[in-house]
């Protein structure tokens, strides 16, 4: 049988990209200031820059980064600049952003106790506990 699995990194790739990312984010966050609040795009800006069809081969991280860069940033409303003053306040913190990071690589399904008693045991507590104290619930 042919092996079906997805092209997958290296642990070595993914420590090296890890770390481009890692510091990518960095900098981006250092200074948010640096991107328009809201996009200057029209709308299909973007799409035209995507190609139309998925490519047969993947490509390569740092193509991925210049993507990322200079057709996804562009795009986007920066909730993180400081002169953004509208729906939400900030949750892109750093802890914040490790925590995603570390969901992603667990992978975690928690419909159930079975399928994650770790996340079923702490987000029990924190959705139910948590929100009666801040509100002197008893």
């Amino acid at each position: 049988m042919k092996d079906s699995k997805p092209h997958d990194m290296t642990p070595e790739e993914f420590k090296k990209w890890g770390h481009q990312f890692v510091d990518w984010i960095a900098d981006y966050l250092d200074h948010p200031e640096r991107f328009n609040v809201l996009s200057q795009n029209k709308p299909g800006e973007i799409r035209r820059q995507l190609p139309v069809s998925a490519p047969s081969h993947p490509e390569s991280m740092d193509d991925v980064l210049q993507d990322i860069q200079n057709i996804l940033v562009p795009g986007l409303t920066h909730w993180n600049n400081p002169n953004f003053y509208a729906y939400f306040p900030n949750t892109g913190s750093g802890p914040g952003i490790f925590g995603e990071m570390l969901c992603a690589a667990f992978n975690v399904n928690g419909m159930v106790w079975k399928t994650a008693p770790a996340v079923t045991e702490l987000t029990v507590p924190v959705r139910v506990n948590v929100p009666s104290k801040s509100v002197a619930s008893p």
